[in-house]
């Protein structure tokens, strides 16, 4: 087994390299792409989405937040007091086509223009797929997914007239490049869980892939439209939110020798190590460097090259390196014991 595993890790660490620096460095001064730009924010009532608010107003953006928490929506807008920029919220439900429709609406009616929608709002459940209803299935990707799609349906086409109207009167007719003065962006937000699968989390598997598809294939879609206008998708690894405490699930992953009711949410909370304001301004730089896809994570890094390399079996592979990794600080573990015995002998 240590043969294969060795073998695996270094197929991994090659794959990997395309993943280079590892860790995500943050001095580069991106603000003059979102200053006095509108930035749409959903689920920002906490975690990235609130982060992404403050990273947003330090940069001159106006923001219109939004989330389905009132008051956390408001203690978010509080934090915003003393930038100088416009700041609106609306309460809403983003599985809710007509209000994010109104939502969008308002926003145009309030700022006179918006160039970035973040379609950040998120919900989680744990289950097996024997085990859910068809109701909490809907709910995930009445949220995760549909979600997402009527923020960028409501959004698209409103981004892209703000940007048109400041296209350059200086353009050469003649050349392909057009030229705009501000800028437009379409920032979705999948997840690890949209590169790879994990037992108990079809439901978020299904939405986070169905969001990682619908958004390569509106910015091939936006690209060749030439408009100013682009997509980038976030696969976010484990990051401190409050999704594990707002997550639901049942008692069926204990079919899976999985732990269930706060167990379970303890769990789910032990993965979430990143740091989400760090992690709001990874987006950022991913959305400014207009790049395709953005993964934020050590974690998310490592599974995704995993995922390259074997993409047929890269389940028992993360299981093989999990068995080994824990019989490893077994070992470590079991070193201070052995020493005091040899002292006591």
């Amino acid at each position: 087994m240590l043969n294969t595993v060795s073998g695996n890790v270094s197929a991994i660490a090659t794959s990997l390299r395309q993943h280079l620096p590892f860790s995500s460095h943050q001095d580069h001064d991106i603000s003059p792409y979102y200053r006095n730009h509108v930035a749409a924010i959903t689920g920002s009532g906490s975690g990235m989405g609130r982060e992404l608010a403050i990273h947003l107003a330090k940069m001159g953006c106006h923001v219109a937040l939004s989330d389905i928490n009132a008051e956390q929506l408001a203690q978010t807008k509080d934090l915003l007091v003393g930038y100088d920029i416009k700041v609106t919220t609306t309460v809403l439900d983003v599985s809710d086509n007509k209000a994010v429709e109104a939502w969008a609406d308002s926003v145009m009616a309030e700022h006179g223009k918006v160039n970035f929608i973040f379609n950040n709002a998120g919900v989680a459940l744990y289950s097996t797929v024997e085990g859910s209803s068809i109701s909490e299935l809907e709910w995930v990707m009445d949220i995760n997914f549909w979600g997402v799609v009527y923020g960028t349906k409501a959004f698209l086409p409103l981004i892209k007239n703000s940007v048109k109207e400041s296209e350059s009167t200086k353009n050469n007719k003649d050349s392909k490049a057009r030229q705009f003065n501000e800028h437009g962006h379409i920032i979705n937000i999948s997840s690890l869980f949209g590169l790879t699968a994990q037992p108990s989390q079809s439901a978020y598997n299904a939405s986070k892939f169905a969001v990682r598809g619908f958004t390569e294939s509106l910015r091939q879609e936006l690209d060749i439209q030439r408009c100013g206008v682009s997509a980038t998708c976030i696969h976010p690894g484990g990051i401190k939110t409050n999704i594990a405490n707002s997550a639901r699930g049942n008692d069926s992953i204990s079919d899976l020798g999985m732990r269930s009711g706060r167990k379970a949410i303890s769990s789910f909370n032990k993965f979430l190590k990143f740091d989400a304001s760090a992690a709001a301004w990874i987006i950022l730089q991913a959305a400014a460097a207009n790049q395709p896809r953005c993964l934020i994570g050590n974690d998310a890094k490592m599974i995704d090259a995993v995922q390259r390399v074997f993409p047929a079996r890269y389940s028992q592979v993360l299981n093989d390196i999990n068995k080994l990794s824990r019989k490893l600080k077994g070992k470590k573990r079991a070193k201070p014991a052995d020493r005091k015995a040899a002292i006591a002998h």
